[in-house]
């Protein structure tokens, strides 16, 4: 069994020999790793170079950098000079615009109506007729009441003159005291008798006026109830006039901003399509515990009347003025990620990209400007426009002319290197440029 053992031996060391051998051949015919052939590699190994014209292939592919310059075409209002100019710091507000005053006129009696002379937007004056109740009754009260206070007033003359003579003839010794007291008590009831008569003709005129419903305000007819001949009970809704000459906007202000704002201040209105100015005619001298803020009470003219009642309205309280501030459009402020401090991008000498970290002090919202407090200076270009993804070094090229890219050709052609040719400082021929970053 030994000697069999010790047989069989060599052939079973020729597997292992044979896998020994493959993984050798496998390891000097394998690639290096950066894309060089294994010939390749050995031949550098051995102090062989490279092909000269290859190295030079693959430089001018990269370029000076390494990498090719990206750049953008860009429309002429994508980029803006920076200027001073005016800005506005305010507190924004909106609301309804109301009539500075309405007035509801009701009927101040129970009757019918004999006439209705003003419909739903008729223009009314103060004191004008508007409806007629019937007022034969309260006509004939009055003439009563007319008659009666002319009878109290001829008694009053007659028990004046009876007591005059009784004083006379008292002092005389003509007649007794008794007597002279009995004229003088009803010379009292005379007087007494002509002032109830007085009232009474006012009361009866009061309510004569009452059947007559009048325009409280000069203004114009918003709302008609009543109807020719409808009886009316006292008490209802008969017109609405409004006075529109002068609107007014309630709006709620946070409380922090209330210290900013003061009567007089002027307000730019937004309404109807048409911008307006008013001013701030009252605040109120409490803070609303519900909401943390305070009513202010806007007012603009309207004397025309091209706005009308109920109206909506945005509009900025204007608290201070900056004059020959560092202006730009608000679009070209950008935030990058994981900064606090807003930037724009800037064509520096070169007509590249650079970021500009930026201060910005006011922002007015409505005309989308913000001034620049830290950052620019006049003169600067600056791009403004929604141009997409732009980047440090970004060479700019205006579209239609204007400042853009200067170019590196004597005859002003592209400032890129040719794609073709076999110059040594561009791509060999039949190679093309790496792509732009």
């Amino acid at each position: 069994m030994l000697k069999q053992l010790v047989s069989i031996a060599p052939f079973l060391r020729l597997p292992a020999l044979a896998a020994a051998s493959i993984l050798i051949i496998s390891g000097c015919s394998k690639d290096p790793g950066d894309g060089t052939p294994a010939s390749a590699a050995a031949a550098t190994t051995n102090g062989n170079r490279p092909d000269p014209a290859s190295a030079g292939e693959k430089g001018a592919a990269d370029g000076p950098g390494g990498r090719r310059a990206a750049s953008i075409i860009l429309a002429a209002s994508d980029v803006k000079t920076v200027e001073r100019g005016s800005i506005e710091a305010g507190v924004a507000i909106s609301g309804n615009l109301k009539a500075i005053e309405e007035s509801v006129v009701r009927a101040r009696l129970e009757g019918d109506l004999v006439g209705v002379y003003a419909r739903e937007g008729d223009h009314v004056k103060e004191g004008q007729l508007l409806a007629h109740f019937e007022d034969s009754e309260q006509e004939s009260n009055r003439t009563s009441a007319i008659a009666d206070r002319e009878a109290a007033q001829s008694d009053l003359e007659t028990a004046k003159w009876n007591a005059e003579q009784s004083e006379q003839l008292f002092k005389a010794g003509a007649i007794a005291e008794r007597d002279l007291r009995t004229a003088q008590q009803t010379l009292a009831a005379a007087r007494a008798r002509l002032a109830a008569a007085e009232a009474r003709v006012r009361a009866t005129t009061s309510l004569l006026t009452d059947t007559r419903a009048l325009a409280p305000t000069t203004g114009v007819v918003a709302k008609r109830n009543v109807e020719n001949g409808e009886h009316v009970a006292r008490g209802a809704d008969m017109f609405t006039v409004v006075r529109a000459d002068v609107l007014e906007l309630a709006a709620a202000v946070p409380a922090r901003q209330a210290s900013e704002i003061r009567v007089g201040q002027k307000v730019h209105f937004a309404a109807g399509g048409r911008d307006l100015d008013g001013r701030v005619a009252r605040i109120s001298p409490t803070i609303d515990p519900t909401n943390r803020s305070i009513t202010v009470y806007a007012q603009v003219p309207n004397a025309g009347g091209e706005l009308k009642g109920n109206a909506f309205a945005t509009g900025r309280i204007v608290s201070r003025t900056v004059d020959g501030a560092i202006v730009i459009p608000a679009q070209a402020l950008r935030q990058a990620q994981g900064s606090d401090r807003p930037f724009v991008y800037r064509l520096d000498a070169s007509d590249a990209l650079e970021r500009a970290p930026v201060s910005v002090g006011i922002v007015d919202e409505s005309q989308a400007i913000a001034e620049i407090t830290d950052g620019l200076k006049p003169g600067d270009r600056i791009i403004v426009g929604n141009v997409g993804a732009l980047g440090a070094g970004m060479k700019v090229t205006i579209a239609g002319g204007g400042e853009g890219p200067r170019s590196s050709s004597p005859d002003g052609g592209s400032p890129h290197p040719p794609t073709g040719g076999g110059s040594a400082g561009g791509p060999a021929k039949g190679r093309q440029p790496p792509p732009a970053p």
